[in-house]
């Protein structure tokens, strides 16, 4: 019923005035058309964008209820990432998608530190991840997390100097599959994936302090936050 409720919140008002100029396709095959623009879609899709590329008259909201329903308990669903919609693998069934390959692309363990960071205290400037981290954070970690789309510059504070902030974005949540920052796991989870290994530094997550010895280690592969 929450889901429910909070994919209806989502309607667009403007949507509410059309319905009653143009008469609506069934709501089946409002359901059809919302799952081929999400099947198709590489990067999740708003309530609004459905929408606009819907029938005058269509309910994307309703029919995203619907369709959510009918998803339920298949090999894949549903999910909301962020404040948009997408079709993913079932998370149970993640396995089956693992790549044997090794990814070229490293991670140091900087950037993870720095990522880390943003995701638990976003909205964060470089001066609060310096001083976390304590040790200063070089412009090619940051230029990297934005080349990969995992973080973005946030709104500027209304400090002297204005400095800019940086958030996560949604290309972050929907590569890890959340739906909000605030399902990132917690020092426990953390510690279980193995995270707390690579030794962040006091402050960088919610719980005890962490040992930082260096800050050359390079972690092979894509990097991963959170393992399943």
């Amino acid at each position: 019923m929450d889901s429910e409720n909070e994919i209806t919140q989502e309607r667009d008002p403007e949507q509410t005035r059309k319905d009653t100029l143009f008469d609506a396709p069934p709501m089946a095959e409002q359901e059809r058309m919302v799952e081929a623009i999400l099947f198709a879609s590489a990067d999740p899709v708003t309530v609004r964008e459905l929408n606009d590329r819907l029938p005058h008259g269509c309910d994307a909201a309703e029919a995203l209820v619907y369709l959510r329903k009918r998803y339920e308990g298949r090999g894949v669903s549903v999910v909301k990432v962020g404040d948009a919609w997408a079709i993913r693998t079932a998370g149970d069934l993640g396995f089956l998608m693992q790549k044997e390959t090794v990814e070229v692309r490293k991670l140091s363990r900087a950037a993870i530190e720095t990522l880390a960071i943003i995701a638990y205290h976003q909205p964060v400037t470089r001066a609060e991840i310096e001083e976390i981290r304590g040790v200063t954070v070089s412009r090619g970690t940051i230029d990297l997390l934005i080349e990969m789309e995992w973080i973005r510059f946030g709104r500027r504070r209304m400090t002297p100097g204005r400095p800019v902030t940086f958030v996560v974005t949604q290309n972050f949540l929907d590569h890890f599959g959340l739906e909000s920052a605030r399902d990132l796991p917690g020092i426990k989870e953390l510690r279980a994936a193995g995270l707390l290994e690579n030794r962040l530094p006091p402050g960088a997550i919610p719980g005890p302090a962490v040992q930082d010895d260096d800050d050359d280690e390079v972690i092979d592969g894509q990097s991963e936050l959170f393992e399943d």
